[in-house]
């Protein structure tokens, strides 16, 4: 296993797919839900109750996909391949999805679900060997904290870019027809997306394999990760701190529709908290120069919390404040990503060590599931406490909507970050432990003649 320095254009390369991902993501998790209620026609929550099982079906697809890609054999590699193969499909689903056909309520619902989870299924087809490609490429802990958070870079910069174009191309293609706005869009984004997969595709090298003999098994992989004590510390942080980011990313519209009374602020707020996450993001490998990676992701968390907590305390004039916190939440949010996709990795090498197999695409696959679960948790939450307060879209919210909306944005989501505080606490593999485990698997490596 040679520790590789990566030169900076496969850096480069790997980090602009994951901006092309957020073309998706983010629509998804800013937009979908007041496109469902506002646009699409679909009560709060009848759309909360369709996304939330879409959610938890997708989930379950993650870790078929991850054991696919961990057995595929080309000569390309295990998990580029997908980048490729899956482009075109994910932008077309995707323009499925963002479709108003002219049908009854019943028929719409019936759509709605085909075309999300059909999205979502495409989605994983990519992300998952994406999000592995980053553990094969080089076994230097360093390196992958460069290269994830030189990828979170790119993620950042492309939320941004959505949350501040997609108002404008929705207006200007849809020339007041928001349907077809919405629609034209994704067009858009779709094309956009698939020209940045196919840049990482060829330009991306994988340089880690399986064990020499390793036998596939997929019962053994899974059994192999529930026993990984640092995977499963992971797998229920991810699940927790999705919570905390969906939860505020999707009350975002509302809030400032609804109880700022300024929705075009939208706009810019999110990128506000996009900006700031990428130069979170950017200083990751130099945090981790100097903290090791579970006392930094306790710090961080632990000021997510505070932060959450303050915006309650926001009156709905004070537009700065709400502004100023947006920049500091991006901020210390900013590294969460990429330190924890690099921990994802070293788990990986972790499980190797302990027990001579390497399952790197279902590690990764395990994890994005606890992640897609989380985000269900949250569009559930959110559902249901508009549901029980009486929301009613495009019209004044009474103010018990309103107050259950500031809640959304500060007290629910710090609850929620203050629990991954309390899970990072059972976290152990440290600097000094995973600095053993590359050396014997080093050690390993050399004595097979790899």
């Amino acid at each position: 296993m040679t520790a590789t320095v990566l030169p900076w254009r496969e850096k480069l390369s790997y980090g602009v797919a994951d901006m092309g991902f957020n073309f998706f993501w983010t629509n998804v998790s800013t937009f979908l839900l007041i496109f469902y209620t506002d646009t699409f026609g679909l009560s709060a929550a009848a759309a909360a109750s369709m996304m939330f099982i879409v959610k938890i079906i997708n989930a379950f697809t993650d870790p078929i996909i991850g054991t696919a890609a961990d057995r595929t054999t080309t000569r390309w590699g295990k998990f580029r391949p997908y980048l490729l193969w899956g482009a075109l499909p994910l932008a077309g689903a995707a323009v499925l999805t963002y479709t108003t056909p002219d049908l009854s309520e019943s028929g719409k619902l019936v759509w709605a679900y085909g075309t999300y989870l059909l999205m979502m299924v495409c989605y994983t087809c990519i992300n998952i060997p994406y999000n592995a490609l980053s553990g094969v490429m080089s076994s230097d802990p360093q390196e992958r904290s460069s290269v994830n958070g030189l990828r979170f870079i790119f993620a950042f910069a492309g939320s941004t870019l959505v949350t501040a174009a997609t108002p404008w191309l929705v207006r200007t293609l849809g020339a007041g027809d928001a349907k077809q706005g919405w629609q034209l869009t994704m067009v858009v984004w779709g094309i956009a997306a698939a020209c940045l997969f196919v840049v990482t595709f060829f330009n991306t090298r994988e340089r880690i394999a399986p064990p020499p003999g390793q036998k596939n098994d997929f019962v053994q992989d899974v059994r192999d990760l529930t026993r990984n004590g640092p995977w499963v510390v992971l797998f229920f942080l991810a699940l927790i701190i999705m919570v905390t980011i969906t939860l505020r990313g999707t009350t975002a519209a509302y809030y400032f529709k609804y109880y700022v009374g300024r929705p075009e602020l939208i706009a810019s707020f999110i990128p506000a908290y996009m900006i700031a996450a990428s130069v979170g993001a950017a200083l990751t490998p130099v945090m981790t120069r100097f903290v090791d990676k579970k006392r930094l992701m306790i710090i961080l968390m632990s000021l997510t919390t505070l932060i959450s907590c303050a915006f309650f305390f926001i009156p709905p004039d004070q537009v700065a404040l709400m502004y100023v916190l947006q920049v500091a939440m991006g901020f210390v949010l900013g590294p969460k990503s990429p330190l924890a996709f690099s921990m994802y990795a070293d788990t990986a090498d972790y499980n190797e060590w302990r027990t001579g197999r390497r399952a790197t695409g279902i590690t990764f696959a395990a994890a994005t599931f606890s992640q897609k679960l989380g985000t269900a948790v949250a569009v559930a939450v959110i559902g249901s406490l508009f549901t029980a307060l009486g929301y009613v879209p495009n019209a004044a919210q009474s103010a018990g909507s309103q107050e259950g909306i500031v809640w959304l944005m500060s007290f629910v989501p710090a609850v929620f970050s203050f629990l991954a505080v309390i899970c990072m606490l059972f976290y152990d593999l440290d600097k000094t432990k995973l600095a053993q485990v590359q050396s014997e698997l080093l050690a390993r490596k050399s004595a097979h003649g790899a």
